[in-house]
């Protein structure tokens, strides 16, 4: 019985853990189903984002290829632009605009306008013509500058008197302290000659100069200047408009300007000597001190010269407001057949003070120089201004030669209001004696009075 109870017993289990086991087994296999479709699921989607990730990876490298070559166009752009802008003109400003380019190039377009209005008044008696005059004094355009290698130029024609005239025509080159030109220029003939009409402080130069007819001339010069010294010497020939002819010149000049404290001092000397061909015939006369009149008191008159030797000696100083300069010149004529040989004189002293503060004339390489307002109109202030007097003297008497004497004495009063724009009234009384036109009762003492002004811009 306990055998048989047994073994229903177990048979009773058996028939109960059948069912169970196989329930398990398809839950297990339903779970390993689910897990299998899991597992292929997240295949699936590892694939998708290893393609998602090397498409970014490739986005990523076009996009560091696009921007290695923007980096690379940008520094070729860079690049380019400094080369433009390092060949690209500086351009700065003096009266005009000056260009300058690579390797020592420039250009500069230089230019002056003049116009003076005036009267003067003679003895009624001489029959010489007086009263109201004016004229464009100068009206000059030209250019100037650099060339690689230490050369420049400089070229300018006058279109005043209703004609075309080449005043400047010139090739410069400089090294250190020497300079060489070669062209129509200035020759050497004192202070005054070589200040130029820009700067001068009357209307027009001193009696001398242009009664013994300085002028430019076309020929080579050196020109040393270091410190306070300044050697200038040259062989020449005539005037461009004269050529061609056998004339020929040599002039020298030597000038020392040294500074004390805060004055300029100038002092100098100089030498011409002019060899004329067969023929030739020389005339020295003036104007009243105006231009505008064609009048010339004193005047030697046409006579015959193998050659002329000038002697020139000049002094200047410049403290603050005032200037002060003086010249002396003699001219001496050698004439041909036995004839004595004149020698003609003429020389200038003259002071000058600026009224208005701070003021002073310009000095520059020997010659006169700009007046730059220290208060320009424009800029708040009512510019420089100057006034001037000056003893002006001229013998055009010796040998047998009778053109005259002048003593003249004048004033003026310079407005620069600024750098580059000037007015100009002038006053002048010149004593004649030995005129060359005697009044009606045979007189040749007389005095011409003289008035001018001028309107002056130039760049």
């Amino acid at each position: 019985m306990r055998l048989q109870a047994s073994a229903i017993a177990l048979a009773t289990a058996i028939s109960f853990s059948q069912p169970a086991y196989a329930q398990d087994e398809a839950e297990m296999r339903e779970a390993i189903a689910q897990m299998r479709a899991q597992m292929a699921e997240m295949a699936a989607r590892i694939d998708s984002l290893e393609s998602d990730l090397a498409e970014a990876e490739a986005q990523a490298q076009a996009a560091n290829t696009a921007a290695a070559a923007a980096s690379e166009a940008a520094a070729a752009a860079n690049e380019t632009a400094a080369a433009a802008k390092s060949s690209a003109p500086k351009v700065s400003w003096k009266g005009a605009p000056k260009f300058e380019g690579e390797g020592g190039w420039s250009f500069k377009p230089r230019g002056r306008l003049q116009y003076d209005a005036g009267t003067t008044s003679a003895p009624s008696s001489t029959g010489r013509s007086d009263g109201f005059g004016n004229e464009v004094r100068r009206a000059r355009l030209g250019v100037e500058g650099d060339i690689p290698g230490g050369f420049g130029y400089k070229f300018e024609l006058d279109f005043a008197g209703n004609s075309t005239e080449i005043t400047d025509a010139i090739l410069t080159y400089k090294d250190g302290p020497v300079k060489v030109a070669v062209g129509q220029h200035n020759n050497f003939q004192g202070l005054e000659e070589l200040t130029s009409s820009r700067f001068i402080s009357f209307m027009e130069r001193a009696a001398f100069t242009d009664a013994f007819d300085f002028e430019r001339r076309v020929g080579a010069s050196l020109q040393y200047h270091k410190g306070d010294v300044l050697v200038q010497g040259g062989l020449f020939t005539d005037n461009i408009d004269d050529l061609s002819n056998k004339n020929w010149s040599a002039d020298g000049r030597v000038v020392f300007m040294p500074k004390m404290g805060g004055t300029q001092l100038h002092m100098g000397g100089s030498i011409h000597y002019t060899d004329y061909e067969a023929g030739t015939s020389l005339r020295y006369r003036q104007r009243p001190f105006v231009h505008f009149t064609g009048e010339r008191f004193i005047n030697t008159g046409h006579f015959a010269a193998d050659s002329e030797l000038g002697l020139g000696v000049e002094a200047a100083a410049i403290s603050g407001p005032f200037h002060a300069a003086a010249e002396g010149y003699w001219q001496k004529a050698s004439r041909p057949a036995g004839l004595s040989d004149p020698t003609f004189f003429g020389g200038y002293a003259e002071v000058g003070y600026f009224l208005t503060g701070g003021d002073k004339r310009g000095y520059k390489g020997g010659t006169f120089d700009r007046v730059k307002p220290a208060n320009p109109v424009g800029k708040g202030g009512m510019g420089a201004v100057q006034v001037n007097l000056r003893y002006d003297y001229l013998d055009l008497n010796d040998a047998d030669i009778i053109g005259g004497k002048q003593n003249g004495y004048g004033v003026s009063l310079i407005w620069t209001p600024t750098a580059y724009t000037r007015f100009m009234m002038n006053y002048g009384k010149m004593s004649y004696d030995d005129a060359v036109y005697p009044t009606g009762s045979g007189d040749t003492s007389y005095s011409v009075d003289s008035f001018g002004v001028r309107a002056q811009v130039d760049f």
